[in-house]
């Protein structure tokens, strides 16, 4: 496999070629400096690195049966940038190049799912060669500081030690375009770019963004009108015609993301008293949560399993994350949900909603238990959920 400096080496050569052409170009006595902005939106591909996941996870002893990976997503970009001359200009902008992860089911029994997100500023070089007065390609190469942000749970016998690690770095990007002018102002750009990103675990990987653009430069230079044969004034009686302009109306507004949804099951409704396996009772309960899902696209579904004071801390945290994990399961196993759209993680007696000496007493006794029932639950956060029209 070629390493990222050789690839980088034969990028930053083709643009120097593309360079010499658009200097020795006719088009490139042409002055067309100034300011531009834009906007670009696509698809970003991302290579997910199964084998150092699958070495990551057979050093901690277990062995991967399968991974799902999650390696595309909607990216977008915004712009702005200085144009020297019909050749060259710098650039600078924003990108997010959106969300990826995996889901890995390991021997001893148990999943990992990972998430990455990804977004950050860039500087570019931009080489331009007119190939017609209105179409042109383009050529790019720059620095990107992008941020990484993971995520990573564990079910079953997987443990993860650091669920949330994030990085920002330093790396090079480069990009090849298309380039059309409908008008001195407006053009529309289809680009290919690579990202070289630093995750947020000690490894490097590219990420691909194609996307397409539209840039408007400002104080762009309106062409001449083409001259008219002159004709007799008009008689003095004659209407004066006028042209009125109207405004153009305003554009609608954006319509804001949708919240969370959140739904709480009290786990006396799903499981036994000190117990993780789902009821009968229980099978009910989330066989109308899966039916009220039917329709709809969401990003993640969250389960969090919570226990009530009574009992240790440890033993606690193990109950609840074996409720949150037996609720995943049933899901993915007899709702049909993606095992990837579900997390599971339990957290014991540490977010209780009964208020302090609201329930007094330490013993088992029946009052202490049932006074106690509002902590025992399993919380469902259900993340970008939109109907499906």
């Amino acid at each position: 496999m070629k390493s990222a400096k050789s690839k980088f080496a034969k990028s930053s050569g083709k643009l120097t070629l593309l360079a010499l052409a658009v200097i020795a170009s006719p088009y490139a006595i042409a002055d067309d400096s100034g300011w531009y902005g834009g906007v670009g939106v696509g698809q970003a591909k991302a290579k997910i690195d199964d084998a150092r996941i699958t070495s990551g996870l057979l050093g901690g002893g277990f062995a991967t049966t399968s991974i799902k990976d999650d390696n595309r997503d909607t990216g977008y970009k915004v712009f702005g940038g200085y144009q020297f001359n019909r050749n060259f200009a710098l650039e600078a902008g924003y990108f997010d190049l959106g969300r990826f992860g995996f889901a890995a089911t390991t021997v001893p029994v148990g999943t990992l799912n990972g998430r990455i997100k990804l977004r950050g500023v860039n500087l570019d070089l931009v080489g331009t060669l007119p190939v017609t007065d209105k179409f042109s390609v383009l050529g790019r190469v720059g620095v990107n500081y992008a941020e990484a942000r993971d995520s990573f749970t564990g079910t079953g016998l997987v443990n993860v030690i650091n669920p949330r690690p994030s990085k920002s770095d330093t790396n090079y990007k480069v990009g090849l375009g298309l380039q059309y002018a409908f008008t001195e102002s407006l053009s529309m750009r289809l680009e290919a770019e690579r990202y070289r990103i630093d995750d947020a675990v000690g490894n490097k990987g590219d990420v691909d963004l194609v996307s397409l653009g539209l840039i408007y430069r400002f104080g762009a230079k309106t062409p001449a009108p083409a001259p008219r044969a002159e004709t007799p004034p008009p008689p003095a009686a004659a209407p004066v015609t006028r042209e009125v302009v109207m405004a153009p109306p305003p554009p609608a507004p954006i319509p804001a993301p949708p919240a969370p949804v959140k739904v709480s099951f009290a786990a006396d409704s799903l499981f036994g008293f000190d117990q993780s396996t789902v009821s009968p009772a229980g099978n009910q309960h989330l066989d109308k949560f899966a039916a009220d899902l039917r329709g709809t696209k969401y990003d993640v579904i969250n389960v969090t399993g919570h226990t009530d004071r009574l009992g240790s801390s440890a033993y606690n945290q193990k109950l609840s994350e074996r409720r949150a994990a037996a609720v995943k399961v049933y899901l993915v196993e007899s709702a049909g949900i993606p095992a990837d759209k579900i997390s599971a993680r339990g957290v014991g007696e540490a977010d209780p909603v009964t208020k302090p000496g609201e329930c007094k007493g330490e013993k088992k006794t029946k009052q202490l238990i049932a006074c106690l029932q509002p902590d025992r639950r399993v919380d469902v956060e259900v993340s970008g959920t939109r109907v499906v029209r």
